[in-house]
């Protein structure tokens, strides 16, 4: 499990309790606080599911590419919202090329 799992459980849960506040007090900026946490913690939990399964990807790979694909692996658990940039530029890219008449 990757750490960025742990963080983001650990963010939604708070988030719940915040979100639970600010409903018994009718704070509604705790209520909205609450909520943008439990979707960052959800988001930190998936990002750490795909981190996981690239990990098992990488077990199964060749021989000769796997120290490549595990420095690949490295940079996006150290580096997610860049790794989250590139993903989604190349998937702008990609559906913008798939249009072109």
């Amino acid at each position: 499990m990757t750490d960025q799992r742990i963080e983001g459980t650990a963010t939604e849960i708070g988030g719940k309790v915040q979100s639970g506040l600010g409903n018994l007090t009718g704070d509604s900026k705790l209520q909205a606080d609450g909520k943008f946490n439990e979707i960052k913690g959800k988001a930190k939990d998936f990002y750490g599911q795909a981190v996981d399964k690239l990990e098992t990807l990488v077990d199964k790979a060749p021989v000769q590419y796997q120290d490549k694909a595990r420095a690949g692996v490295d940079f996006a658990r150290n580096k997610p919202l860049l790794t989250t940039g590139i993903v989604a530029g190349l998937a702008l890219i990609l559906s913008r090329a798939g249009r072109r008449r």
